[in-house]
């Protein structure tokens, strides 16, 4: 069983898991069959005439509104289909959904997959025991969307590397102009507080972008221009870190031997503007450290470089990984033991 998008809690054929079960028949060299819902009737019968070899996919679990609120009822249901529960799929680890949590506290026989239990240790490891120095690569648009990690790795890492949108709050609360750069009010105050945190701070080396890339607007098509420094003027915007700021930071993952990257460095999807990111990239790719890349946004960038297949873990979950990163708990992992 699994989930396709955000259906809302109804049957919608576009979020059918009818391509998913005919490649994975591909996949397994035997049919696969799909159920024609989540439970109910017709899928108990599927089930009591499944043969040993045989293989049913039930329809997109988030077709039942109970999914994700974690139905008691619908987790009785699923559990009732199953002898033994295998988890999987670590990027919905961290949701307490009828599918991951709900039905592992109702099979007797459950378990971990191998991904989600390489996905566990490697990422726990990074915070428990990581070869130094640790460097921690962070980016992406909002400040309150990653503050729980830049926390967590102000108290483990030995640098932090800030890039992409969410320096502009940094930059803001340092005295700089960030002219039309993207930057949220309730991103200032944790900004404010990580700045201060790491100033007297015995380890983590919070390092911001020195020089950047701008754009009129967010488009392709924008005037660029390469600005010496970090003062946006008026009509501007910071859409990329800097070519000096790159090569900064790509030293400083050169030289780690344990590398977590998660958050584009600036408007990559835009080719522009890409290069920061592309370099970042380039870097944790060539490290002769462990890297680890944190699924979301950073697992696409390095797949549209090319460079995939060349760091140690690319994680397959962006939000599990963060909170995973950030301590706290995730529910299906927590109901596998």
């Amino acid at each position: 069983m699994s989930h396709l998008g955000r259906p809302k809690g109804a049957p919608d054929p576009k979020y059918s898991l009818k391509p998913a079960a005919e490649r994975l028949s591909e996949l397994l060299g035997v049919p696969v069959t799909l159920a024609p819902e989540v439970v109910g009737d017709a899928v108990t019968k599927l089930v009591d005439a499944l043969e040993p070899g045989d293989v049913l996919m039930l329809e997109n679990v988030r077709f039942e509104p109970g999914e994700t609120e974690n139905d008691p009822a619908l987790a009785d249901q699923l559990a009732a289909l199953a002898d033994v529960y295998v988890n999987d799929a670590f990027g919905a680890a961290h949701r307490a959904h009828a599918s991951t949590e709900g039905v592992a506290r109702r099979v007797v026989q459950r378990a971990a997959g191998r991904l989600l239990e390489r996905e566990v240790k490697t990422l726990r490891g990074i915070l428990d025991d990581p070869k130094r120095p640790l460097v921690a690569v962070i980016g992406g648009a909002k400040v309150t969307d990653k503050i729980g990690v830049i926390d967590a790795f102000l108290d483990r890492a030995d640098t932090i590397l800030i890039g992409g949108a969410m320096a502009f709050p940094f930059l803001k609360s340092q005295g700089h102009t960030i002219g039309n750069s993207l930057c949220f009010d309730e991103d200032l105050e944790p900004a404010a507080k990580a700045l201060e945190t790491a100033k007297g701070f015995r380890k983590a080396d919070l390092v911001l972008p020195v020089d950047l890339i701008l754009g009129e607007s967010f488009s392709a098509d924008a005037p660029r221009r390469e600005l010496a420094g970090v003062d946006v003027p008026d009509g501007w915007m910071g859409l990329d870190i800097g070519i000096e700021t790159t090569a900064r930071y790509a030293e400083r993952i050169a030289k780690a031997r344990t590398i977590f990257w998660n958050g584009p460095m600036g408007a990559f999807e835009l080719a522009p503007f890409a290069d920061g990111t592309h370099g970042v990239a380039e870097a944790v790719a060539q490290a002769a450290g462990i890297s680890v890349v944190g699924g979301g946004d950073s697992a696409a960038a390095i797949a549209q470089f090319g460079l995939a297949d060349q760091v140690d873990h690319l994680s397959t979950g962006g939000g599990a990984s963060l909170e995973l990163i950030e301590g706290k708990t995730l529910p299906g992992v927590e109901a596998l033991s």
